[in-house]
């Protein structure tokens, strides 16, 4: 069982600063192979794909990296705008060089990023397909608030990996968990993540529903894309739970946040519906028993996905 752990980061000059590259499995055997490619979600570092990682096919080759001031990665002269990850994302491929087509795998804000790679970048034969894994579509601030401040308020003190079940549920070795939780309790990850986090995650919607992607569907043609959901309510149930038990919030915020909790997987599957809209070969599935994380508590759906990609690619 080889670890994620094990992968010795390749620094990549990308002009202003290097980024960490890991590459997991074999060299692909010629240049018309897909590999994979893993896309963080916000304030995360490459170490929560490990378990994915470790349940790919043995003869498939895939890159975890880095961004920008997490982990092994220098720190970037620029802010971590959407658009300038997109940007760092491109010259990291560019200057590896990944040559292969990418099978893009992104969580969370990830479906954000990977829009604005596109964006960017263009549908050409760099992207074999995409698997996104309860990722954020440019409309979902404006149909579900993942940072409610009635939410927060009520889950303020509350352990957040144990709040969502993913401390009890993950399917990391523990040695992969301690570096997981080690690597997040850094100075280094901290400013980082307070920059995505709390700076650039909000404004980054707004910036990419002005490119009118939605107006141009399907972006991708006819790629194959695979759409796994989650079960939001989970972790949102074991959030308010964990701070009720504290005695957080008012009895007003308690009531709101369980009117949150009712709807929120109606919200989040109409959510994911959208992005099958990005090309004319689009699955939706459902990870019943996960919250959000679902490449830490299910990642042999997130593998399903690779394996739907793979087999739905057009020969060139």
């Amino acid at each position: 069982m080889s670890s994620i752990l094990a992968s010795n980061p390749r620094l990549v000059n990308i002009g202003t600063h290097s980024l960490a590259l890991y590459a997991h499995g074999p060299e692909p055997k010629n240049s018309a192979d897909p590999v994979v490619l893993f896309i963080s979600g916000v304030a995360s570092s490459s170490l929560n794909w490990a378990a994915v990682v470790r349940l790919l096919p043995a003869s498939l080759r895939s890159y975890t990296y880095d961004r920008s001031g997490y982990r092994n990665s220098e720190h970037s002269p620029l802010e971590p705008t959407a658009e300038n990850v997109a940007l760092e994302l491109s010259l990291l491929i560019k200057n590896a060089p990944i040559e292969n087509p990418l099978i893009i795998v992104g969580h969370s804000w990830a479906g954000v990023l990977i829009s604005e790679f596109i964006a960017l970048t263009g549908n050409g034969p760099h992207i074999a397909g995409i698997v996104f894994v309860d990722a954020n579509h440019e409309t979902a601030p404006l149909v579900l608030d993942v940072n409610d401040p009635n939410l927060l308020a009520i889950a303020e003190g509350v352990d957040f990996y144990s709040g969502i079940g993913v401390a009890a549920e993950h399917k990391l070795t523990q040695e992969e968990w301690d570096a997981f939780q080690s690597d997040e309790s850094t100075e280094k990850y901290k400013i980082t993540a307070h920059k995505e986090d709390e700076e650039q995650y909000a404004p980054s919607f707004a910036t990419l529903r002005k490119k009118e992607l939605s107006k141009k569907q399907p972006i991708v043609g006819d790629k194959p894309v695979y759409v796994i959901g989650s079960l939001r309510s989970r972790d949102w149930t074991g959030l308010y739970n964990a701070g009720v038990e504290r005695g957080n919030g008012t009895e007003e915020q308690r009531s709101l946040v369980r009117e949150l909790i009712r709807t929120a997987d109606e919200k989040s599957e109409s959510l994911m519906k959208e992005w099958l809209k990005i090309s004319t070969k689009s699955k939706l599935v459902f990870a019943r028993e996960s919250g959000h994380f679902i490449q830490l508590t299910q990642p042999d759906v997130v593998v399903d996905g690779v394996t739907y990609v793979l087999d739905n690619i057009q020969a060139p």
